[in-house]
């Protein structure tokens, strides 16, 4: 066999591993979101935060354009200023939570994406949107780290390799996002 062929593979088993039925539920609390007009927001660091801002492009152009119902969502991950001021001005694990403070209100909706679980401006953010009423979700690897214990409702891609676990989360984020697409009575 092939590496390619080994990772398709892998990554297949990877992809099957995923409970749908926590992505279903995510797709509820999105669609409460959305028609409640709560706001949802992403975080996530390297790849994830690539993705959490991916996941956002897809919702606010695929999800809502040209829709009667739009979506209220923001990448925590795409203010660089805000980043590297409190990055450098207090410290990265804040960089995150500080952002949901001046936003978050009750019943928002928080979908935080780590790998290792285990970022500690990750979780941050979750700590402080369970403690003011927001939903929490979460997309983790390996064994959820801790994050997969502190999120309400935690999508694993249980596989110890990033790439395999970034390509499964990315996957999650599409059928998120075309669940909203692809049902045009929604």
């Amino acid at each position: 066999m092939t590496f390619t062929e080994s990772y398709v593979d892998k990554l297949v088993g990877t992809l099957r591993s995923l409970d749908l039925s926590k992505i279903d539920r995510a797709i509820e609390w999105l669609r409460e979101a959305r028609d409640n007009g709560q706001t949802v927001f992403t975080c996530g660091n390297g790849g994830s935060a690539s993705t959490a801002s991916h996941f956002v492009c897809d919702i606010v152009k695929g999800a809502s354009f040209q829709r009667e119902k739009r979506f209220r969502i923001m990448a925590l991950t795409d203010n660089l200023a805000a980043i590297t001021a409190y990055s450098n001005d207090v410290g990265y694990e804040c960089v995150f939570v500080e952002q949901l403070k001046n936003f978050a209100k009750p019943g928002d909706v928080v979908i935080a994406i780590s790998g290792s679980g285990n970022s500690p401006n990750v979780l941050r953010a979750i700590e402080y949107a369970n403690e003011v009423g927001c939903k929490t979700i979460g997309m983790t690897g390996r064994d959820g780290g801790q994050l997969g214990g502190l999120v309400q409702l935690n999508v694993l891609a249980a596989d110890p390799h990033m790439g395999r676990i970034e390509d499964a989360h990315l996957i999650a984020c599409h059928m998120l996002a075309y669940a909203f697409m692809d049902q045009p009575n929604l």
